[in-house]
């Protein structure tokens, strides 16, 4: 399998908003500031990113497996946001593919050395992705409900060994 990423076009929205079942999932993967239900062409405006970049992950010419982006939180740190992959194409390895992709856009874009997500405590198959990639667990800012994580990222490489829990300020 190959697969690539690319930015996304019009009628990627309808599929990636087909993905989204209800208010509550819609909430988890984009934040409150998204209301729902909202109109699949009104996407592209309501997932802007300041600093960063939207991306579908792709296999070929095919339909799109996955959506992400990132966005520069400080200088050197990206933070990744808004993962999602096709319910039909999950417990494949893309969720992994598609954060590490991201994340060589990141260094490419802004140089970061560094990277940020967020994760739900309930959601383990993401937890395990994150923590796969050298995403380690900072308790101090992190919830009951939801997980900070953060990351070095390698410029020879992905490979992520933990940072020192203050190296990274939260936002």
């Amino acid at each position: 399998m190959t697969v690539s990423l690319r930015l996304p076009v019009a009628a990627d929205y309808a599929v990636i908003a087909g993905w989204i079942a209800d208010a509550a999932a819609c909430a988890r993967w984009a934040g409150p500031q998204l209301a729902y239900p909202f109109e699949p062409v009104q996407l592209p405006q309501l997932l802007h990113v300041q600093s960063g970049a939207s991306y579908t992950l792709c296999e070929g010419d095919a339909d799109i497996l996955g959506f992400g982006q990132y966005r520069l939180r400080q200088p050197g740190v990206a933070h990744l946001c808004r993962i999602a992959i096709a319910p039909q194409a999950r417990g494949r390895g893309l969720g992994k593919i598609l954060c590490s992709l991201l994340l060589e856009e990141a260094v490419r874009a802004y140089g970061v050395s560094a990277a940020t997500l967020r994760v739900y405590r309930d959601n383990p198959a993401a937890h395990a992705i994150y923590a796969g990639l050298g995403f380690v667990e900072v308790a101090a800012e992190s919830t009951p409900e939801v997980l900070w994580m953060q990351a070095q990222i390698s410029h020879a490489g992905l490979a992520m060994p933990p940072l020192a829990a203050d190296a990274i300020k939260s936002a």
